[in-house]
């Protein structure tokens, strides 16, 4: 297991120093979903939900929360982003999958930007059909690959 690099010589939380690592250009993919009743997404699909068309301020509202990801989780680096990219897919019942990707060349990656943008894309669908459905269900947000810098390239395996 490797040793955690969050904390200084007092055992105190710090931010890791990133200074003399090397930029490189690094991808992190996570995903995650939404269960509801299939009459919520019967109303995402038609577009008839009240606050407007629930997947674009999804999607939105996703890449918003990456670039806002060290302003909500204290140890996070800013990192200049190169994209962001969400995709939305559903199995026709009554669940919504959300893939994101995001970008940068930098010298730290950007699991947690994925991460974040995932769960408050995820978030922001339960917020816009709440009013007709609030036994929604998030559930699965993981990261799914990154690739880029010192640690390499990683590949999520269900271990279920």
């Amino acid at each position: 297991m490797a040793e955690l690099t969050h904390f200084n010589d007092q055992q105190r939380a710090k931010m890791v120093d990133v200074t003399s690592k090397a930029v490189t250009a690094r991808v992190a993919k996570a995903t995650g979903q939404i269960k509801m009743h299939p009459e919520t997404l019967a109303r995402i699909h038609a577009g008839t939900m009240k606050k407007g068309d629930v997947l674009a301020v999804a999607q939105v509202a996703g890449i918003m929360a990456a670039k806002q990801t060290s302003n909500l989780i204290p140890m996070c680096h800013l990192i200049p982003l190169t994209g962001v990219d969400i995709y939305f897919s559903d199995n026709q019942q009554d669940t919504i999958t959300a893939v994101v990707t995001v970008k940068t060349k930098h010298v730290t990656g950007v699991e947690i930007e994925a991460l974040n943008a995932c769960q408050i894309s995820l978030l922001t669908i339960y917020d816009m059909c709440k009013a007709i459905d609030r036994g929604m269900l998030i559930d699965q947000v993981h990261l799914v690959e990154k690739s880029g810098g010192k640690s390499g390239h990683f590949v999520y395996q269900d271990e279920t």
